[in-house]
């Protein structure tokens, strides 16, 4: 009676235990923070909008910083602890009107510059943001700053989403490039392989002849 009722006690303890969290980060990270910026920087938006004014260059600052952020909702789900899809989605309803705000700056700005092809030019714009946050290298540092600036995010006040991206854009573009472990930083000492020669004249097929000046060197 007593294992039974241990068993029973044992079971429903397992039950209702919380599940074991997935596994985090275990690593010091670059800092990569920056001055804030305007958006007229180099290679901090997409590209250069020739003419812009400066509310069509914060309208494009924060659909960079929207685009950064939707790229990591979806290229950073391997590791759920850090919130990017949850973040993303509470900022796309936190911030709904200036996002609206800032698209409609943006393709004002396509149409007032070539009114022929301004939503063509809009529509590529918007893939070649997407595009510039792609990373595969640098995925770790890029997903770790995202989830970061993403709380920031979600948290700024109504018509101020603007800020963060002058704040924390330059943050975000540096996170693409590779980088790693920075607490325990390992010298690797720099190798010379042993080559053999490459004259036509040591080898006879696949073996190498017994010639003088044919000997194994270091490249």
């Amino acid at each position: 009676m007593a294992l039974r009722l241990a068993s029973f006690v044992a079971a429903a303890f397992l039950a209702f235990a919380p599940a074991a969290a997935p596994a985090a980060f275990f690593w010091k990270a670059p800092d990569l923070h920056g001055e804030p910026v305007t958006g007229t920087e180099p290679g901090v938006l997409t590209d250069t909008l020739p003419g812009a004014t400066p509310a069509e260059i914060r309208a494009a600052l924060v659909w960079n910083l929207r685009s950064g952020l939707n790229v990591a909702a979806l290229q950073c789900q391997f590791e759920p602890t850090l919130l990017t899809r949850d973040q993303y989605n509470a900022l796309l309803d936190n911030h709904r009107d200036e996002l609206a705000n800032a698209y409609q700056v943006l393709s004002n700005y396509f149409k007032r510059t070539d009114k022929k092809n301004g939503q063509t030019k809009l529509d590529q714009y918007g893939t070649r943001t997407y595009s510039s946050f792609s990373t595969v290298l640098g995925q770790y540092t890029f997903c770790e700053t995202a989830s970061a600036i993403g709380a920031d995010a979600i948290f700024a006040p109504k018509g101020q989403l603007y800020k963060v991206a002058e704040n924390r854009m330059r943050e975000l573009r540096k996170s693409l490039a590779l980088a790693g472990e920075q607490q325990f930083r390992f010298w690797v000492p720099p190798y010379t392989p042993l080559l053999p020669p490459f004259d036509d004249r040591c080898w006879k097929k696949n073996d190498l002849r017994d010639r003088k000046g044919c000997d194994w060197s270091w490249g």
